[in-house]
């Protein structure tokens, strides 16, 4: 009887273990979380039709922030939206053979409208930072950035301490804003942020006194500066470097690597140089 009641337990304990799912070869990764890290690969679920879709529809919808010079932003002069990123996503949508369609996003809400399908990527000097991967499925890295300080010529303020009695201008919704509060100062720099729906009004502000100094992705505010020559100075120190990249839905696997495909085959035949070239003077794509 005892051997009898060993044996069913034996059963019972490996029925167990196979209904857990303790078997000797492991069980599947979902591809969406593998790629969630930029330069990861993956192979599509089989109910993936992300790029389907896309194709089917013809238009690929790019979310992006109409006013973050150069990447992309409104030309007060023909109306158009233009800019670096721009240029990049119409090549990529040349290589695809869809059209492209530039939905201007709040850029606070961009990660909802991504779920929520109003657009199909989130493509504007979009910074990679483990928040974000943990939301979205990412492309390589493209383009790097830095978060700088800018000052007006003449200013008292020289490091980052001296921001400390300072007011800061920040994007609402930037990694600017992240790179503060993660550095050593940024728990006694919080109180000192102005929030601001763009960097444009921000340095506006900064223009008028009305704050002492604006943090902002290094391609932004140089590009605002060379506009605006000889009236501020970027200092010395940073809140770091970091890397732009592309922001896809989690599942849509087969999307991210048809862009990512052709964006190496934009940067093979020099693509991807001619138009860096065009903004920035010279070849900065990774």
């Amino acid at each position: 009887m005892k051997k009898f009641l060993c044996l069913m337990l034996a059963a019972v304990l490996c029925m167990g273990l196979v209904l857990t799912g303790c078997q000797s070869e492991p069980a599947d990764t979902d591809a969406a979380e593998v790629s969630s890290a930029p330069g990861a690969s993956a192979t599509p679920d089989a109910d993936d039709a992300s790029l389907d879709n896309v194709l089917a529809a013809g238009k690929l919808v790019v979310g992006l922030d109409i006013k973050f010079p150069p990447m992309g932003f409104e030309d007060l002069e023909t109306d158009e939206i233009v800019g670096l990123d721009v240029d990049l996503a119409m090549a990529v949508g040349e290589k695809l053979g869809v059209e492209i369609e530039l939905k201007p996003i709040d850029w606070t809400t961009k990660e909802m409208e991504l779920d929520a399908g109003n657009i199909d990527v989130i493509w504007n000097g979009y910074t990679i930072n483990s928040a974000r991967q943990a939301k979205v499925l990412f492309s390589d890295p493209y383009l790097t950035n830095r978060q700088i300080i800018i000052v007006k010529n003449g200013s008292s303020i020289t490091s980052k301490e001296d921001l400390l009695d300072a007011m800061i201008g920040v994007q609402n919704g930037s990694t600017a804003v992240e790179a503060i509060e993660a550095d050593a100062l940024g728990e006694d720099l919080e109180a000192n942020l102005t929030m601001f729906e763009d960097n444009t009004m921000a340095m506006l502000d900064l223009e008028y006194d009305r704050v002492d100094a604006v943090v902002v992705d290094e391609v932004v505010g140089k590009y605002y500066m060379s506009k605006h020559e000889g009236q501020y100075t970027i200092l010395d120190e940073n809140f770091g470097d970091e890397q732009y990249g592309i922001g896809f839905r989690k599942g849509d696997v087969a999307l991210r690597n048809a862009v990512q495909e052709a964006l190496e085959d934009m940067k093979a035949d020099g693509t991807s140089k001619e138009i860096s070239i065009k903004w920035f003077g010279s070849d900065l794509i990774l």
